[in-house]
């Protein structure tokens, strides 16, 4: 069996003092603060800092309320725990948060376990689907349907099926208030013409598959487009 891959996903939105196109760089300068915390650098082993994509037209349905998707790949799952703790982070980072985000970080972070449905490697350009359950379908049900819906009916399928790169994200622990998603997918474009060329225009929740729709609530779900403005290492 491989080894579970534990991950730390955020979707971000922007101290309003700060314009869409400056958020990037004020979130570089915050993620700099990490080397000066060693729980830090001993329990990330990845961080993808994924921007909203501005041109709105380019995918209609993707939310233009959110500003960053960030995905911390952690060295085991207590340290989802660890890092909200320690002390350096606490006095480095905490304070620079509310420069850069609306409100503190750990209330808008999603602890997760990775399955890689499509093993490519990452392009420069990704869709991300913060995904809600209908009310009358419970936990396990989700579980069970999304697995049965992976063989080109569900994340690989219709425009999806363009991605290089397909990553579903299983959300395990409770989330903070109004982040109530059950899973966060990752799809991966080499470019915004790929985009482009995939969906046509059309609108994203229209595209995903009769599968998926039996088990989701779309107007719940979150579906943003981002290209990577920071990655390490």
């Amino acid at each position: 069996m491989n080894e579970a891959v534990w991950k730390m996903i955020y979707l971000a939105r922007r101290n309003s003092a700060l314009a869409p196109e400056d958020f990037p760089q004020a979130w570089r300068e915050h993620s700099a603060l990490g080397r000066q915390c060693r729980n830090v650098g001993e329990r990330v082993r990845s961080v993808a800092q994924c921007s909203r994509v501005l041109d709105a037209d380019l995918l209609p349905g993707t939310a233009q309320d959110y500003d960053g998707v960030n995905l911390m790949q952690l060295r085991d799952r207590e340290s989802a725990a660890a890092i909200w703790t320690d002390p350096e982070t606490l006095a480095i980072m905490r304070p620079d948060e509310p420069r850069v985000f609306s409100t503190y970080v750990r209330e808008f972070t999603l602890v997760c376990r990775e399955e890689v449905v499509r093993d490519a490697p990452r392009g420069a350009i990704g869709l991300h689907g913060f995904l809600a359950r209908r009310s009358n379908v419970g936990a396990d049900a989700f579980r069970l349907g999304w697995i049965a819906a992976h063989p080109g009916q569900g994340l690989t399928s219709g425009p999806f099926a363009r991605a290089g790169r397909i990553v579903h994200n299983e959300v395990l622990e409770s989330p903070p208030p109004g982040y109530e998603f059950d899973a966060i997918c990752e799809w991966w474009f080499d470019s915004l013409d790929e985009v482009a060329q995939a969906f046509g225009g059309r609108e994203v929740q229209e595209q995903v598959p009769q599968a998926l729709r039996r088990l989701l609530d779309l107007q719940r779900c979150v579906f943003m487009l981002t290209r990577v403005t920071h990655s390490r290492p």
